[in-house]
Formats: structure tokens, sequence, C-alpha cells
């Protein structure tokens, strides 16, 4: 635990969602759900709008729209995500060499490090410049929290939601956390926190009430001694630059099941390539290849295969992810695929080329082997693949909430799509709410298109934080609570 609140956590306020509002004039203030939109589709991420009628993250697109039939639903636009994440992380960079993140948009700053706060008048300064920044760069809100450990500081991020800044003076941790439900731990989920409240304990006081010998005896030696110290506010955990991944992937849940041999493979395929593309990226590449089936029984498959060095070649990752298919029996129907990589490294074998000729020619080989005679009087059948519906390839084409751009009408974004046609709202991030027009399918006039910046003319920040006030400049020194704009 640090003597001052100097750990910052930044997470931005319904992420997606918000993204989503600011750059579709005509949803803004109203409930906007994104995720996947089929009939297996899960909610990413809710407006705080769509949270009010009880939509949440992880829940089923499909329960979301029995609560929230007028909301809209759109299918996440991940290029325009990490744009905006990339000019946050860079906001958070000047602040200290130490960022820690956690996903697109939430990370841990040690101000401590960067010389930017070292007391709680400057960074309670730096915070709400920050959160200033942020707005002001990407047109969002953020909401911060500041604390002497990287627990509190989350913890008091996710009080001060939505567009707010709580700081947690040290010494008060213990009163602040007492009243709290016992699910605001982190690794207490809702096992743990069923088990706890059987046992008569619902808050984090109970916790540390019950004391290390009663929770240890409860959830077992390493969890309840940490469950301990949590409960007393006491967190050592440094804020770390660098986190390495264990693995790359990608996968897909397909609304109807895949039953046809061949689509399963040009879509592991696909997949690979995908993959690859992440791997790359991050400037990575890796060693073993993974492939994971769920089947129609949500009975769930994975098989590796370990490559002789690192790569990121795409032809070696997916005729890898292939070979790995024919061990697997997908008779019943695929509802789930996915491809991975793991052993990453910051290099790739030089020779993978020539494993990857070699791979082919043994598979040739084995199919040799393996397939049966041609048949007589003509040549041997291959099953041709389950040919997709219009309607799934109008979907596939036209996104809902993804860009387009029509020759006559300009930039818009899709609402929707079916039978044949496309329905389109024309309007940018700082334009009125547009009108709408519907188009066929295949208008030659309308083409995808790019995501548009949110602000159209951002405030120059280059010299950001050289103006902030530094520890005990005179800044106000007032301690603790919650403050927004």
């Amino acid at each position: 635990m640090r003597p001052a609140p100097t750990i910052l956590h930044l997470d931005m306020d319904a992420f997606y969602a918000s993204a989503e509002q600011a750059a579709k004039p005509s949803l803004r203030g109203k409930a906007v759900v994104v995720g996947g939109l089929g009939p297996r589709g899960v909610v990413a991420t809710a407006s705080y709008e769509a949270r009010r009628l009880g939509v949440h993250s992880a829940m089923p697109t499909a329960q979301a729209r029995r609560l929230a039939p007028n909301a809209a639903y759109l299918v996440p636009r991940f290029s325009l995500y990490r744009t905006v994440s990339d000019q946050v992380m860079e906001l958070l960079g000047r602040l200290s060499p130490l960022v820690e993140p956690l996903s697109l948009d939430e990370a841990f700053v040690d101000l401590e490090a960067g010389g930017t706060a070292d007391d709680s008048a400057s960074a309670r300064a730096t915070g709400e410049g920050l959160r200033t920044a942020i707005r002001a760069v990407t047109g969002l809100s953020g909401s911060v929290g500041l604390a002497g450990s990287k627990m509190l500081a989350k913890i008091a991020s996710e009080e001060a939601k939505p567009d707010g800044l709580l700081l947690i003076e040290p010494g008060t941790e213990r009163d602040l956390l007492a009243p709290m439900s016992v699910r605001i731990l982190p690794g207490v989920g809702p096992a743990t926190g069923d088990h706890l409240r059987r046992a008569g304990m619902t808050t984090v006081h109970d916790l540390a009430e019950a004391g290390e010998a009663e929770l240890v005896r409860l959830v077992g030696k390493a969890h309840g001694h940490g469950l301990y110290r949590m409960a007393l506010g006491l967190d050592d955990r440094p804020v770390v630059a660098e986190r390495d991944a264990k693995s790359v992937s990608v996968e897909d849940t397909f609304d109807v099941d895949l039953h046809d041999r061949v689509r399963v493979r040009a879509e592991v395929e696909r997949l690979a390539v995908r993959c690859v593309e992440r791997l790359r990226a991050a400037d990575r590449s890796g060693r073993t290849v993974v492939l994971k089936v769920r089947r129609y029984d949500f009975s769930t498959l994975t098989r590796s295969e370990t490559l002789r060095g690192p790569t990121d070649d795409p032809t070696v990752v997916r005729e890898a992810a292939g070979r790995l298919l024919e061990s697997v029996d997908t008779t019943g129907g695929v509802r789930l695929l996915g491809v991975g990589v793991t052993g990453l490294a910051d290099y790739t074998q030089e020779d993978l080329f020539a494993q990857a000729a070699d791979a082919r020619e043994l598979a040739q080989r084995a199919r040799e082997h393996s397939s049966p005679p041609p048949v007589e009087g003509g040549e041997e059948s291959v099953p041709e693949p389950e040919p997709d519906s219009a309607e799934l390839l109008a979907a596939r084409r036209w996104p809902a909430g993804h860009d387009v751009h029509h020759e006559e009408h300009g930039h818009g974004w899709v609402q929707g799509s079916g039978v044949g046609r496309v329905t389109v709202r024309f309007e940018e991030p700082w334009s009125a709410p547009g009108r709408v027009l519907t188009f066929r399918v295949d208008d030659p006039l309308l083409r995808p298109a790019d995501p548009l910046p949110l602000v159209r003319d951002p405030a120059d920040y280059s010299s950001w934080p050289a103006s902030l006030p530094k520890s005990r400049s005179g800044a106000d020194p007032s301690g603790g609570g919650e403050s927004s704009p």
C-alpha cells in the first residue's frame, strides 16, 4: 500500500456503445446494444439507457431483445474501437512510463513513476486533466479511480461511474470497503459469493471480522489468505507496463450448425488467416497451433500441433489447423470454431517455408493412401459446400451499424438489411440526425466504408500534461470524494 493515491485506474464508460452513440447522432440518449445479432449472439456492451432496461454484457442477445425490443442492435466495429483505444492509451503514456492496459478501454497508470503526482492534490488534478483530455480528443467519457493500490483504484473507478472521479485517501480504505458486497473484491465471482453468503458473509466487513483462519477453512489456503488481505484493503501488486500475451486466438459462433465438411474446412482456414493477422499486428510469432471445435451437443474438443519453430506464416498456420481438423468428428454439426497460436515469441524460424512445403507433401501422400479408388466410368464426386442464403450473405456484406458510403448521399451507416434491401441512415458524428433511405443490396452506388473519426477537430493536447499542477504546487489539497464535470 502506498501512502499517497498515485495509482490511477481508467475505465471508459460503456465503451463500445458510447463510441456508437458518438458516431451516430440519431442514437444519442437512446438504448444501444453492441454484440452478436444472430440467434446465438451475446451482448458485448450495452449503453446506460439499455442497462436501465435490464440489459447487460454477456447476456444472450435474444434475451436482450425481449427486455429492450426498441433498442438499436449493432454489430461491433473493432477498427473504430482500436483507433479510439490507441488515442486513449497515448494520453495515458504521457502520464507515466508504467501503463498496464487490461483491455481496449481499461488500464492502470503509476502516476508516481511518471512524476505527475505524489500526493492527493496532484493526483486529483492529474485525474481530472486526463478526463478532460480524453473527452476533447475522442469525444467520449471515462471514469477514474485513484488510490494507493490497484485493487482500490479499480473499485474507485467502478464507484465513480459513469463519467466521474473518486479518490480514496490512504487510511480510509477499511471504512470505505466495509459496507460493500463481497462481490466487489477481485476473484469473488458468483460461486464464491454464494458460498460466502451461505456462511453468513455478505459484506467486506463480514470477511474482515471472520478472520484469516475461517476464510482459509471456507475457500482454501491460497484464496482465503488473499481474500482476507483484500478485505483489509491490502494490495501490493505493482503496475506492470509489459503484459506478455500467452496466446493469440480467434473464434466464431455460427447461427446455424455447420454440417458440410468442406464448409467447416473453409471456416477453419479463414479463422487461421485472421489469427495470423492478429499475431502480426502484435509483432509476435507462435510455435503451437490450437484448434477448438464446439459440436452440436455443446461438447468442446481442442487439438494442438507444435511446429519446429515459431512462425507468423499464414500458410503454415492454415495447413496445421487443417490437419488438426482431420482428427475431429464433425458429423453431427459444428456450432463454434476457433484457431489459436501459443508459445509466442518475437522472432520466426526461416525454414518454416520449407516446413510448409514438407507438410503439404505429407498431407498429399496421406490423401493418396487413404482416398478410395476412383469411381469407374467417371470422376470421383466431391461434396458441394452448403450455399449460404441470400439473407445471410446480405447480413455479412451489410452488418447493422457498419459504415457505408453512397455516391449521391454520402456517408451513412446500416440500420438493417433483409428481403434483398439494405436500409441506411445518412449522418456523420458531427452532423444532425440524418434521413433514412433504402436500397437494393446490390446497388452499385453503395459500398462499405471506413469509420469516421468521432471528433472532427480535436483539441490540441500536444503539450499535455506539462501544464498540470505538480504535487504541493497550490492545487486544492482537499481529501477524497467524488467529483464530476
